[in-house]
């Protein structure tokens, strides 16, 4: 068979969402380009992360409210779950969205080609074809977007259906009885949350002493109460020792320290056995770089596998890019799809073009859900802030209690002597849609005073949000104000 050749002004390795935002901008622009991805367009986050779980995550929603439907006066019938059917619903919202990449792709120009792509120098790319062919591709340009993989650990080995990771917990192969998710993170999380709504007992173990480490303690905390009232086990300070597979069952060795849920045997210090249908291994991800041929390109990773690069998204070899997941944290679909339109513009000759966020916004789609930007609390104080805090609770939301919505908190995190805003927190539901609000407000400079003079709209759950930074001067309406401290005395 022979190889196909390919002369391009650009080439995209890697389809996801850095890579397609890459590779179309580079059309825009009337760039020669070429895509090339080992699997699917749209990478991860279309076929096996963002999309599909947030389809799913959607289902657990729509049974919650079921589920609440009494309390509202409405006499709905209990939920039959059809997992088959379900699982259809989620595969067409992925089938939607890569073919709507698929023809951005035609319209704008951008070649795919379907292979595991090598560097073999700096401009030239060598491709084994899915169809079993091979291809040269020689670019101007190249633009690394690769992603990254789940975390795999050798003493809990991957079968697919009974010791499984994201991706083989997105196909909804099953529903388990019991499951155990290993790591409270955003993706063990989510799926804790997926499973749970479709009826399965879950417990997370963290072995952290919170749950999505790095976010906002009182954020955590506040969710990891939500979730536990929901009936999802959470296990922190908690390590797995040995999964031993047993038919189709897992018993897992667990030493815990702390525990929390509606029930657990278990005992400060302890090791508990316990078995489980299906194991979740979810304790992060890599960066997928280890097959690529960098070194042939003049390039290198870190002790982590992350490539290095300015702001400008360049590499230490002028001509290669990379963008998204590779160049280290957080690795996050929005920030990729940023960095490689940055990417883009740089190579057609735009010198001015960027990355260079005041601060990225991540979201966890629990129910609620979970969204942040810029500093914690902690992190306020680590760096030296003197804080100024704003907290309001949706309890005191009217529009929280029409909506029988009423666990959350939303926070604002401000510097006491300049009033500019450091961050925002919000577990509440549509927090993904209301971190906007902290985004722009960040990125503007703007001081809690500005938010708390900005006229929002009643009743909407983004008042809250004016409420906490009216709370954090001490002028909130729907709450108390929290008692201003006593002065210091001065030591003689």
């Amino acid at each position: 068979m022979s190889t196909a050749e390919h002369q391009v002004d650009v080439a995209v390795i890697g389809a996801g969402p850095g890579g397609y935002h890459a590779a179309i901008r580079l059309g825009q622009l009337g760039k020669k380009v070429i895509c090339i991805d080992r699997d699917e367009i749209g990478g991860v986050c279309l076929n096996w992360g963002c999309i599909p779980t947030k389809a799913l995550l959607h289902v657990g929603e729509v049974i919650r409210h079921i589920e609440r439907a009494g309390s509202l006066g409405l006499k709905v019938p209990k939920a039959e779950i059809e997992r088959e059917t379900v699982a259809k619903f989620k595969s067409d919202v992925v089938n939607a969205n890569v073919g709507g990449v698929k023809t951005l792709f035609k319209a704008n120009g951008v070649e795919f080609l379907a292979g595991e792509a090598t560097l073999r120098s700096a401009n030239e790319i060598a491709v084994k074809t899915k169809d079993g062919g091979s291809a040269k591709v020689t670019a101007k340009y190249v633009v690394i977007a690769t992603g990254s993989a789940p975390v795999d650990v050798k003493a809990w080995p991957r079968d697919g259906e009974t010791i499984i990771n994201s991706d083989d917990a997105v196909g909804l192969a099953r529903i388990p009885k019991k499951l155990l998710v290993i790591g409270g993170g955003v993706i063990g999380l989510e799926f804790a949350t997926v499973y749970a709504r479709l009826g399965a007992e879950v417990l997370v173990v963290e072995m952290m002493p919170q749950i999505i480490t790095g976010t906002d303690a009182e954020i955590g905390k506040t969710l990891g109460r939500i979730l536990k009232k929901q009936g999802i086990e959470i296990m922190l300070n908690t390590k797995v020792g040995a999964l031993e597979k047993r038919g189709n069952a897992v018993r897992a060795t667990i030493d815990g320290e702390e525990t929390g849920g509606p029930s657990t045997s278990l005992r400060a210090g302890s090791d508990d056995a316990r078995d489980f249908d299906m194991v979740l291994v979810a304790v992060g991800r890599r960066p997928v770089t280890d097959k690529l041929g960098l070194d042939a390109a003049g390039l290198a990773t870190d002790e982590r596998g992350f490539i290095a690069t300015d702001r400008q998204q360049r590499t230490k070899v002028s001509n290669i890019f990379a963008i998204g997941d590779v160049t280290g944290a957080p690795l996050l679909a929005h920030r990729a799809m940023k960095q490689g339109v940055v990417a883009a513009e740089v190579i057609n000759g735009d010198k001015s073009a960027a990355f260079d966020p005041v601060a990225v916004p991540n979201c966890i789609y629990t129910d609620p859900e979970v969204a942040t930007v810029g500093l914690s609390e902690e992190e306020a104080k680590a760096g030296g802030y003197e804080v100024r805090i704003g907290k309001f609770p949706l309890t005191a939301s009217g529009r929280a209690r029409t909506m029988n919505e009423t666990e959350g908190l939303i926070k604002l995190v401000g510097d006491a002597k300049s009033d500019l805003l450091l961050g925002m927190h919000i577990v509440a539901p549509q927090a993904e849609s209301l971190i906007g609000e902290g985004v722009m407000a960040l990125e503007m400079g703007a001081t809690l005073e500005d938010i708390g003079l900005s006229v929002h709209p009643h009743p909407t759950l983004t008042e809250g949000i004016m409420d906490a930074s009216e709370a954090a001067h001490g002028k909130a309406i729907h709450i108390l104000n929290p008692k201003p401290k006593p002065p210091v005395p001065a030591k003689v």
